[in-house]
Formats: C-alpha cells, sequence, structure tokens
C-alpha cells in the first residue's frame, strides 16, 4: 500500500537513512547544482586569480635581482662627465640607498610598490612613476593599432585559407605569413626604414614644424605611426591568420557541419553561421594573450623608430643602467601579459561551456 505521507515530489530512499533525509525532487536537485556550479565559478576565479598575483610577485623579484645583473655602475655613469672624489661617490650612494645590503634594498623596494612608490630615476631624478605614465600612451596607441589591425586581417585571411585549402591563395597565404612570423621585428622595422625612402618619418612622434590644431596634429601623428604600426602588424596578424586557419580546418569535417548542409544550406552561410563561431573559441583567447606579447614585443619597435613610448624608456635607461626605471617599466610590461593572460582564461570559461562542466 503506497505511503500517502510522503510528498509527491520525493522519493523513499533505502539504506541508512532518516526519514528527514529522504532526497527531493528536481527542483531541489537543480538548486543544488546552480549551487555548485555557482561556487565552482567563484572558486576557479579565486584560483586563477591567486596564480596570476603569485606570478607578478615573481616577476618583482626576479626584476629585481636580473638587473643587478647588468654590466655598468649608475653612479659612475652619472658622474662621468664631472670631477668627483671618492666622498661624493659615497655620499651619492649612500642617497641612493646602493651602499645598503641587496636584501635591504629588496625590502625597500617590495614595500614600496605596494604603496604606489616605484622609486625615482637616477638619472632624470624624476618619479618613475610620472615617467611611465608620460609613455604610456604613445605605447597603447602603437600596440593597440597594430593589435586592432593584426585581428580584422589575420582572421579575414585565416578564414579564406582554410576554406580554399590547398589552393593557391591558401598556400601563398601560409608561405607569406610563416615568413613574416619568423622575421625579428627590428630587423623588418630596418627594412621598412631602408624600402621606402624617407616616404614617412623615421624617428619621433610629432614633427616640430606640424601645424597646430587638433586635425593637423593627428595627421602627423598617423604619419608618423605608419612604419612602426606596419612593423608590427605584419609580424602578428601571421599567427593569427596560422591560428584561425589551423582551428577553421579541425571544424570543416564536423558532423554538424554536414547536417547544416543536408538541410540546404549555402556554403557561405554554412562558413559565417555554424564553423566560424566555434572555430574563433581558441582564436579569441589568444588575442588576449598575446596582447601582453605584443606590448613587451614594441620595445624593439619603438627602440628603432625612437618612439616616445615604453620601450624607447627602456631603451634609454639601458644605458646607465637606470634601474628604477628598468624595474618600472618590466613591473608594468610583465603585469600587463599577466593580466591579459588571466582575462584569457576567463574569456574562454564563459565562451566554452566545455570548459565549465569540465
Amino acid at each position: 500500500m503506497p505511503d500517502l505521507s510522503r510528498h509527491p515530489g520525493e522519493k523513499a530512499v533505502k539504506g541508512p537513512f532518516t526519514a528527514s533525509e529522504s532526497v527531493k525532487g528536481p527542483f531541489t536537485d537543480s538548486r543544488q547544482d546552480g549551487q555548485r556550479g555557482g561556487t565552482g565559478t567563484a572558486r576557479f576565479v579565486a584560483v586563477k586569480a591567486a596564480e596570476a598575483a603569485a606570478s607578478i610577485v615573481l616577476v618583482i623579484v626576479l626584476g629585481f635581482f636580473l638587473f643587478r645583473l647588468l654590466p655598468g655602475d649608475p653612479i659612475a655613469f652619472m658622474a662621468r662627465d664631472r670631477p668627483t672624489d671618492p666622498g661624493q661617490i659615497a655620499e651619492l650612494r649612500d642617497r641612493l640607498g646602493l651602499d645598503k645590503p641587496i636584501l635591504a634594498q629588496f625590502g625597500n623596494y617590495f614595500l614600496g610598490l605596494f604603496q604606489g612608490d616605484f622609486g625615482e630615476s637616477y638619472l632624470e631624478r624624476r618619479p618613475v612613476l610620472d615617467m611611465i605614465g608620460e609613455r604610456l600612451w604613445p605605447t597603447v596607441l602603437l600596440v593597440g593599432s597594430a593589435t586592432v589591425l593584426a585581428v580584422a586581417i589575420g582572421l579575414w585571411l585565416g578564414i579564406r585559407a582554410a576554406w580554399r585549402r590547398d589552393s593557391l591563395f591558401d598556400r601563398a597565404q601560409t608561405g607569406i605569413a610563416l615568413t613574416l612570423w619568423s622575421v625579428p621585428q627590428f630587423w623588418l622595422g630596418l627594412l621598412l626604414l631602408v624600402a621606402t625612402g624617407g616616404l614617412f618619418p623615421s624617428r619621433g612622434m610629432h614633427s616640430p614644424d606640424a601645424a597646430p590644431g587638433f586635425l593637423p596634429q593627428t595627421l602627423d601623428v598617423l604619419h608618423h605611426l605608419i612604419l612602426p604600426c606596419l612593423t608590427l602588424l605584419a609580424v602578428f596578424y601571421a599567427q593569427y591568420m596560422l591560428v584561425m586557419r589551423s582551428s577553421l580546418l579541425g571544424e570543416m569535417n564536423a558532423d554538424y557541419l554536414v547536417t547544416a548542409r543536408a538541410k540546404g544550406l549555402r556554403e557561405d552561410l554554412v562558413r559565417r553561421r555554424h564553423a566560424v563561431p566555434n572555430a574563433l573559441l581558441p582564436t579569441v583567447t589568444l588575442v588576449f594573450m598575446q596582447f601582453g606579447m605584443v606590448v613587451s614585443g614594441a620595445v624593439t619597435v619603438e627602440a628603432v623608430f625612437s618612439w616616445p613610448g615604453l620601450g624607447q624608456l627602456t631603451y634609454d635607461a639601458l644605458h646607465g643602467p637606470d634601474l628604477p626605471v628598468l624595474q618600472g617599466v618590466f613591473v608594468v610590461l610583465a603585469g600587463a601579459v599577466v593580466l591579459m593572460n588571466l582575462l584569457a582564461e576567463l574569456l574562454y570559461r564563459v565562451l566554452d561551456p566545455r570548459v565549465r562542466t569540465g
């Protein structure tokens, strides 16, 4: 005889459970699954954020001690053009804190970073954070322009090369991309300088004789931007093109595409609505991961074209060496790489449901 005292949504459980420990119906299970999913996401984000924080701390430690291995004495470089006696040298070392033990110097530097103090430049006697802030916008302009163009061109060419596999277009684009990806950036920049023959400015971001006004100044900056942007674009579009091509080729024979074709969809609709969205997943995350690398790669390009960004600041600081500037730029550039890697991992979890359920 059925037990009418039990709620219809409950199931009797056999075994060593009390009556109050009966398993509820589907509503309770779904709520528990949702709570587990939310807890899993929060744990995933917390773990990745902790890993990123640990990476940044490691970057700070390595940057501080590795830059101490650079050849050259910053005090001797500062006093190279003026007569100084040993007493003045000792006083200068004491003022800059270079006479303290290396661990004491690191402790002061590490505590200062958490207070927003990146130190003071040895050569310019200015706060490093102010110098980085002045040079950040030119680097963002250069890297942002090159990245947007590289992504657009790389994805467009990669899609068409994969869809026309083994065609002349595919072989030509793949060969060009592989060649450009293997070329050093600074060498390609020098080749462009020689090839253009003075058609574009080769140094700086502004012309001293540029007309005043917003539009003339903007056009002048864009004129200076062409060569360094083209150098970064030529190298980094190749990777997006090759990854997009490889990813789309992996989707070409998938069952869902066969089904879409069987329903009578045209090839361009099959590609645009079904194949490309799934093939974009690894490419989108690669864009975020490589953005930080592009920022770091801009160092050599800015040095070639004397672009007044973080790369040029790093190049100038190496002559001293200006240790606080080198450490500050290194932390900013490495922090950009770590942050973009973190965003890529979080974004991939959002875009791909298989990662959330795995």
